[in-house]
């Protein structure tokens, strides 16, 4: 079979990577806090590199956009489980934030493929502003993305202990980028339910039109 072989894109070799760093992680999350933690920052971290490399070597793919949402979402997902069984109190929240990015995230995806988008980041006119400045402003979204996993990650090293103080007589580290990180997760879980309504209304007025043009 000729062409190229999109599997073995650049981009897509560094999302296995990923996959692989994230599936480690979670298996020494029970036991190992901090080389689980570690695993998972560089997996998400290289989240930035597979774009920059996709760009840079015009190896972009549907492959690698799908590899890339796949690994976001359920990476998220695993870490807010284990979150779940550390805070046992807290568990219907962190189903709730789960259900909550898997559902905006895939709805709208679908609804960017029915609308005939290249990608789920070009969001049109028609979408909130906030939404649209976060997908078109890279840094932004590259903050808001890290600064959520970030506070995740932050809480799950909390339950381990606070980690060394940040500053003589301060709380520790894990407790003060908890803190700092909150807003971010915050604001990341408000731009999941603009983007969650955003897409119920784009599928919502697709139905319309579709009936509209069947009954004239």
């Amino acid at each position: 079979m000729g062409g190229e072989n999109v599997f073995l894109f650049v981009p897509n070799l560094i999302g296995y990577a990923r996959i692989l760093l994230a599936a480690v992680s979670f298996w020494l999350m029970p036991t190992r806090p901090g080389p689980a933690a570690a695993c998972y920052g560089a997996a998400a971290l290289l989240d930035a590199v597979d774009g920059h490399a996709a760009r840079a070597l015009g190896q972009g793919s549907r492959l690698g956009a799908m590899l890339d949402m796949l690994t976001d979402r359920l990476s998220s997902m695993c870490l807010l489980l284990n979150l779940a069984l550390l805070y046992p109190r807290w568990a219907p929240l962190f189903q709730l934030s789960s259900a909550l990015d898997l559902a905006s995230h895939w709805l709208h995806t679908h609804c960017s493929a029915l609308q005939g988008a290249s990608s789920h980041k070009d969001v049109g006119g028609e979408g909130h502003p906030l939404l649209r400045r976060y997908y078109q402003c890279r840094p932004l979204l590259f903050a808001l993305c890290a600064g959520n996993e970030g506070f995740h990650c932050c809480l799950y090293l909390l339950h381990w202990g606070e980690g060394p103080a940040a500053f003589p007589g301060g709380p520790g580290l894990a407790r003060l980028g908890l803190w700092l990180l909150a807003p971010l997760a915050a604001l990341k879980s408000f731009l999941n339910l603009l983007q969650l309504g955003g897409a119920l209304r784009g599928v919502a007025a697709l139905d319309a039109a579709e009936r509209a043009q069947k009954s004239s």
